[in-house]
């Protein structure tokens, strides 16, 4: 097996070089027009792209052939095998193909040759300059991956077991048996969260081959936007869907009580969909105003760029994390080199087509008026880069000089989330206005009208949740602060009461204005398409939803991100935590008391000691019923997981679900005593973080796959641009019906 993945190797890497020489040869002599010689050449380009993705194919096969059949021969299948004995082991073994440094290089490769394959199949007829030139950049990017599997010994997934890990008869020894899979890993949000981080890593390569492509072939129209946009909408909803999974992992197999930690890798994740961000809404001003152009292309570098980033800091050593890569210098080249080549290619190609990539109207990139969608655009690029830029930053401060400003430090949350918290509300602020505003200039009467329904209702809803602030988010807050110690303490690092208090009151006024600005201007979108189409309210909002999906789509998103705001000011700043021990009586079976949180009791009603079926993992648990306010509402089975051959062990939480809270459950075993330890949290209005995710992500996913039907006709009989954020149903919806005159 080791022998068929390295000729996978070598021939995808033949596939690779020849596609890059034909492209570049056709591009050149279809230049100095000789001919079908360029043609035939581009052609054949396209075609090894194809050879270049069935060797990769071959390659992911192999490894998992051998992780499914317990196929030892191939050394990294060793050191990541699953010998889970879950119902879903098959899916654990899967996901030793990128579970390790070398198979997910390997695995984030075979994506790339899957997205280059898309862009020459499509363009195989065609053959049009921009496609294939930005199929010649994205394969230029996955030389550098293969290229570092096939000539670093470090990456190599293929290398065989040395001998020293068999005895006489064949069989592994006792320290071959031990390597594994990391036991943490063994959750199925874990097996799916690298794979869909990695298809939104690799789809982020076609925007920016398209943007570099433009500058090349020099051509500034919306075409490389149009080309590209569905790219970037699938791998940022892929993104999103990963970091989610991730969150999912963190809050019920980490035993913390948090989704999100700002864990270096964590941060990771995130940067690329951050600018990501930035890129989508960039893209909607090119194509429909024509400006943001020079922004976009560099945007698009920049997205691509801190996607490397991110692999960079989980990769480097540079950094601690509970699930970072081993380092390895040769990857740590590699990467730094694509930063620095991304970043530098984006600068200078604007540098020389710097007057081709200027606005399509005198003025169309200047902000005329602070008051206009020009600049509320303008600003959440801004605060999205900046936000990214600084992220980075204190992601890898621990490794700078101490001379620089946290130099040798490392950052603790409580400085994330004074940075993030106050900034996030300011950009969710802006996005809330920005479908209120006009281009240029926001005249009065049209932003009141606008305004005036939806800020009503946010007002009522505001009241609403300040009232929950007021009756339960507050008092928990003076309660923490009242009992003192290390979570007082962490409050207060994060800010004097007031702020910290005012910063969450401020945030449920914006989730409120986002969340019914976001509805009613989808209304009024529906209204618009409804006069265009001269149909029934259903049928128009069906037909919008069908024919303008990046409408109706991009309008759900931003629903989704009010309600997470909500989930994110209860569930990360109002937590209730208590620890500590339910004293047992082994002899009786029974506890002397229960455990009481807030308004919660848990009573305990037995425990169970469960060795598994792999004759390694044996499972802890404890059961509790749980009343509130003296009445039953369910029970809890939390669990510690030990892994006897690797003595590792795996806290799994049980969690109940409450409309606006969660009781969150983590029993940590005994102490010398024979007591259970325990570490209970009631962590506020947490499920409208994963209702509000589901929605980001299905508005996310309405925009990318739905059709962007032909320009329809508005109410006035012109034409209306294939814009993203339903203007023109909008302004068509707000234009007055002309008079009746009576004959």
């Amino acid at each position: 097996m080791p022998t068929i993945g390295l000729i996978g190797v070598l021939v995808a890497f033949a596939g690779v070089a020849v596609s890059i020489v034909c492209l570049v040869a056709g591009a050149l002599l279809s230049r100095k027009k000789s001919g079908g010689a360029g043609e035939t050449l581009t052609w054949g380009g396209h075609v090894a792209v194809l050879v270049t993705l069935a060797a990769l194919t071959v390659c992911c096969g192999v490894l998992v052939y051998c992780f499914m059949t317990g196929d030892t021969s191939i050394e990294y299948v060793l050191r990541y095998r699953s010998d889970s004995s879950s119902d879903i082991a098959w899916l654990y073994k899967l996901s030793g193909l990128w579970a390790g440094r070398e198979g997910s290089l390997l695995f984030w490769g075979w994506l790339i040759a899957i997205f280059n394959s898309v862009v020459a199949v499509r363009n195989m007829r065609q053959g049009r300059k921009l496609d294939s030139m930005a199929l010649l950049v994205s394969q230029l990017v996955l030389a550098a991956f293969v290229g570092v599997i096939l000539f670093s010994e470090s990456n190599m997934p293929f290398a065989a077991t040395p001998a020293k890990y068999f005895d006489g008869s064949g069989n592994l020894t006792a320290a071959a048996s031990v390597l594994g899979m990391n036991t943490l890993l063994e959750h199925w949000a874990m097996a799916i969260h690298p794979p869909t981080l990695f298809v939104g890593y690799a789809g982020l390569t076609i925007p920016f081959a398209y943007a570099i492509a433009a500058i090349i072939v020099n051509d500034s129209s919306k075409e490389w936007v149009v080309r590209s946009q569905r790219y970037t909408l699938f791998s940022w909803f892929f993104l999103g869907v990963g970091i989610g999974l991730g969150a999912i992992w963190a809050y019920v197999v980490l035993g913390w009580g948090g989704y999100w930690g700002w864990d270096p890798v964590e941060n990771a994740s995130l940067l690329s969909w951050i600018v990501g961000v930035a890129l989508i809404h960039s893209f909607t001003v090119y194509r429909q105003r024509g400006a943001f152009k020079r922004w976009s292309v560099m945007c698009a570098c920049l997205t691509f760029a801190f996607v490397i980033v991110g692999t960079f800091i989980s990769r480097s050593g540079l950094v601690q994390s509970v699930h970072a890569f081993e380092g390895d210098p040769v990857s740590l080249a590699l990467f730094g080199a694509l930063i620095g080549a991304s970043i530098l290619a984006g600068i200078v190609g604007l540098i020389v087509r710097w007057k081709s990539f200027g606005p399509a109207s005198s003025g169309a990139d200047d902000v005329e008026n602070m008051l206009s969608k020009d600049a509320a655009y303008y600003f959440n690029n801004v605060i999205m880069v900046v936000f990214a830029v600084l992220l980075t930053y204190l992601t890898v401060s621990s490794a700078l000089p101490a001379f620089l400003p946290f130099g040798g430090q490392t950052v603790s949350a409580g400085t994330y989330n004074a940075i993030a918290r106050p900034l996030g509300v300011i950009y969710l602020a802006i996005l809330a206005v920005c479908p209120l505003l006009s281009w240029g200039r926001t005249e009065g009467k049209q932003f009141w009208k606008r305004a005036r329904i939806p800020g009503i209702c946010a007002v009522v809803l505001f009241a609403v949740l300040m009232f929950y602030f007021v009756t339960y988010l507050l008092p928990s807050y003076d309660a923490i602060l009242a009992a003192g110690g290390t979570e007082a303490d962490g409050l207060l690092e994060q800010g004097p009461s007031w702020y910290y208090n005012g910063v969450a009151v401020v945030g449920l006024l914006v989730a409120s204005l986002l969340f019914f600005n976001s509805l009613f201007m989808l209304g009024r979108a529906i209204r618009g398409y409804q006069k265009g189409h001269q149909g029934n309210v259903l049928a128009s909002a069906w037909g919008m939803l069908v024919n303008r999906a990046s409408t109706f789509g991009g309008f759900v998103a931003h629903l989704g991100m009010a309600v997470i705001l909500v989930g994110l000011i209860g569930s990360s700043m109002y937590v209730t935590e208590k620890t500590g021990y339910v004293k047992y009586d082994e002899e009786t079976d029974s506890a002397s008391e229960p455990f009481v949180i807030q308004d919660f009791e848990l009573r305990y009603t037995g425990n169970n000691i469960a060795p598994q079926p792999n004759d390694d993992d044996i499972l802890y648990t404890v059961y509790f019923d749980v009343y509130k306010n003296g009445e039953f509402v369910g029970a809890v089975d939390p669990t510690v997981q030990f892994v006897q051959s690797t003595q590792q062990q795996k806290l799994v939480a049980s969690v109940i679900t409450f409309p606006t809270e969660d009781l969150f459950v983590v029993y940590r075993g005994v102490n010398s005593d024979g007591d259970f330890s325990m570490d209970v949290r009631v962590n506020p209005l947490i499920l409208e973080v994963w209702i509000g995710f589901g929605l980001l992500m299905a508005g996310v996913l309405i925009a990318t796959v739905g059709r962007r039907g032909a320009k329809r006709k508005l109410a006035d009989g012109t034409a209306a641009p294939a814009g993203a954020d339903g203007d023109a149903e909008v302004e068509a919806a707000e234009k007055p019906e002309p008079e009746k005159v009576e004959a």
